[in-house]
């Protein structure tokens, strides 16, 4: 038996995230395995079926299916889908002031044999149907679902209002908060091989994962906190240290809502073109992307620089106009820019998180395609941080005022702007327990390679809502706990250049991760050469998918679209 003392950190505000022992040595022994019957169960037999709480491996009272539905095949083409049981679960909460957690089950009739687990996004709290495509998946391919995966996500323990993926009123309970950051994975997880082998009469032969942002965190949880469930993960973008991210939300916040300093889109433009007519031919070809990130981090300063030979700084650094940026502007930049630190380790160990890659990115531009309004949501938004925090703010800053309010505090009617995340006062010892729960930063996977799972990690380098550069570094550390060799035994981190945050209208990546991991998984086939594709930037052109600290660079000649012509380097 193991026990995850990470998660049963007894908090200081208010008897906050109080776990007992009895409580954990209860969720971590003596979980009963799945029940096989005789014949399988058709999907109308499952309606109503319980799963006892002793077949869950964490502690809840036990789960129901709450609707079987056949559902017909529909579709044409890739987006086309067999038909498949849906099932609807409720997973009942130990707190019963504490939400349901809510799970979909889609239990194809053409069964491949394994099972793939989503995550969510954001502060969950709707459940993503996987009855369509995962993170960066290409549209030419069949989604999962069609290729014969069951597939499975829930809500994470909690049911959002209005403002969905940003609302975070469940962190008033604890067991809500748990379940949030973490504890429903295995949970839903364990109710999954039930249901699974009710249908089938069989479990799956392999279990995989796939998210990103908040599901890429999820992804490294599950690698990190139970390796014998699941074969292969896939994490983009993963936001695996959210409570050090929310402070980093934090201080940016504070930054962008200081008289004079929260840029338009106009002036957001502006700085996008300043930066790649310093940065775009870095890589060898002006191309629209920024692909020598770290190079272009070294030479541009929004403060010199120039654009259309003129300067971006406005005169005197006062405010003149959509045409430049102010000083106030420009100090607020290069606080997105650079990291926080703390005086001291967080109750998680985090000292730091890092800054992010702006230089090149998409911040939220009035482009007028479908993709620029989300763009616009998950970059700066389209109004100034303040209090009470508008809806309109950055993602990020709305993120922080919930963490705020409901999850630090528990006051909603507190001012997360009188926060100062790197000097918390009274607050320090809840933030602290919040961070050993949320702060997924175990880096020594060696449980989860010696089972035979495998690690597939993608970041774009123009992401400003999760840090390409906090995922380095937990790639790094992997490195630093493990070793090289062992590492690069089961794990891969690729980096996309151009890509933000789930969407980019420069260079939106396509990239079938599923096959590539189950290949490793499956047949052993280690990922050779890879190739992402651009579909909304210039859509069809390609460049190869370089493995960190790599980058694409031009060879100097050829199709300019096409990624045969382009080498990774790391120089």
């Amino acid at each position: 038996m193991a026990v995850d003392f990470a998660t049963g950190i007894r908090g200081s505000y208010g008897g906050g995230l109080v776990v007992t022992a009895m409580g954990l040595l209860l969720a971590g022994c003596g979980t009963a395995p799945p029940q096989l019957p005789a014949q399988p169960l058709a999907c109308s037999a499952l309606q109503g079926k319980q799963v006892p709480a002793g077949q869950i491996g964490l502690a809840t009272q036990g789960a129901q299916v709450t609707q079987a539905q056949e559902v017909a095949a529909a579709g044409e083409g890739a987006a086309a889908v067999g038909a498949y049981c849906k099932l609807l679960v409720d997973i009942r909460p130990v707190d019963p002031a504490a939400p349901m957690i809510k799970a979909q089950f889609n239990l194809p009739q053409q069964w491949n044999g394994k099972a793939l687990m989503g995550g969510g996004g954001g502060y969950n709290g709707t459940i993503p149907s996987m009855t369509g495509n995962y993170a960066a998946g290409p549209a030419r391919t069949p989604v999962p679902l069609a290729q014969g995966y069951a597939t499975f996500s829930s809500d994470s323990g909690h049911q959002a209002g209005a403002t969905t993926s940003r609302d975070g009123s469940f962190g008033t309970n604890d067991e809500a908060v748990r379940n949030f950051s973490g504890d429903a994975l295995k949970k839903t997880r364990d109710v999954a091989a039930q249901l699974i082998g009710w249908h089938y009469g069989k479990l799956p032969a392999r279990w995989y994962f796939v998210g990103g942002s908040t599901g890429g965190r999820e992804a490294l949880a599950v690698a990190q906190r139970w390796p014998k469930d699941f074969d292969g993960v896939i994490a983009w973008y993963p936001a695996w240290n959210a409570a050090a991210l929310d402070l980093q939300f934090g201080r940016i916040t504070r930054a962008l809502a200081q008289p004079g300093a929260y840029p338009s889109q106009a002036q957001r433009a502006q700085l996008l073109r300043a930066a790649l007519q310093t940065c775009d031919k870095l890589d060898g070809v002006e191309d629209g992307v920024v692909s020598n990130v770290a190079a272009c981090n070294r030479q541009f300063d929004p403060a010199t620089a120039l654009v259309d030979g003129k300067p971006l700084r406005c005169e005197g650094g006062r405010a003149a106009g959509d045409h430049c940026l102010a000083d106030a502007q420009i100090a607020a930049l290069k606080v997105m820019d650079s990291p926080i630190t703390f005086s001291r380790p967080l109750g998680s160990g985090e000292t730091q998180y890092p800054g992010f890659n702006l230089w090149g990115a998409d911040l939220g531009l009035a482009r007028g395609t479908p993709q620029a309004p989300t763009i616009t949501l998950l970059a700066l938004g389209t109004g100034q941080p303040g209090s009470p925090m508008p809806l309109t703010a950055p993602y990020h800053s709305v993120f922080w005022d919930q963490w705020v309010r409901f999850f630090v505090t528990r006051d909603a009617q507190f001012n997360s702007l009188t926060l100062d995340p790197q000097a918390p006062g009274p607050w320090q010892a809840r933030i602290d327990a919040l961070t050993r729960l949320q702060d997924i930063n175990r880096t020594d996977l060696s449980a989860f390679r010696a089972r035979g799972g495998k690690l597939l990690m993608a970041h774009g380098t123009a992401d400003v809502l999760v840090s390409t550069r906090a995922t380095q570094q937990y790639y790094q550390r992997m490195v630093q706990s493990m070793g090289r060799a062992a590492v690069r035994d089961f794990a891969r981190y690729y980096e996309v250049p151009g890509y933000g945050h789930a969407v980019s209208g420069i260079y939106n990546a396509a990239w079938d991760s599923l096959a590539v991991l189950d290949a490793w998984v499956a047949q052993g086939q280690a990922p050779q050469a890879q190739v992402v594709e651009d579909t909304v930037g210039l859509p069809g052109r390609t460049r190869p998918l370089c493995e960190y600290p790599g980058w694409p660079r031009y060879n100097g000649s050829g199709d300019v679209n096409a990624a045969a012509n382009f080498r990774c380097v790391s120089e």
